[in-house]
């Protein structure tokens, strides 16, 4: 028997997943060929996932020279065998972000009054983008779904 890879989500459990998940680990390309990842606050609408990061930040320098990035989003919490979606797809910047869109994505990690506040301080530190992931294609895995790799290490 060839072990590839747990079972696949579906779309619904895709989109849960990313909705949930509060910290995404952000991939671009490099100059020099390697990747830098970075976990990332993000807002998942319309399909899309939305970043805020300083203008001269590498994330957003990579993306202005090739927007071709990847996102992983996983949980695994209390025990619970890992959910994971890699999105492949296209990002694009926004210069700079509007207020509304910084202050709606720290809304999913704060109440709004906190979240207006907290995006004020950072506007004072240095000028921000917004980036937009347009995914292309996605993967997912669900161990909870994987009776064979629960039975093989033991659980």
């Amino acid at each position: 028997m060839i072990y590839t890879q747990p079972p696949r989500m579906t779309r619904e459990e895709i989109d849960s997943l990313i909705r949930d998940a509060k910290i995404a680990r952000f991939c671009s390309h490099n100059q020099d060929g390697t990747i830098h990842a970075t976990p990332v606050w993000f807002k998942y609408e319309n399909g899309q996932i939305i970043v805020g990061t300083p203008v001269a930040s590498r994330k957003a320098r990579n993306v202005r020279r090739d927007g071709n990035v990847t996102v992983l989003i996983d949980v695994s919490q209390g025990g619970v065998w890992p959910r994971c979606v890699i999105v492949y797809g296209k990002a694009e910047i926004s210069e700079p972000i509007e207020t509304v869109d910084a202050v709606s994505l720290f809304e999913r990690y704060m109440p709004k009054e906190k979240a207006e506040d907290y995006w004020r301080g950072l506007s004072k530190l240095t000028k921000w983008v917004k980036i937009t992931v347009r995914p292309e294609r996605m993967a997912s895995f669900d161990y909870n779904k994987d009776k064979a790799y629960q039975s093989a290490v033991g659980e």
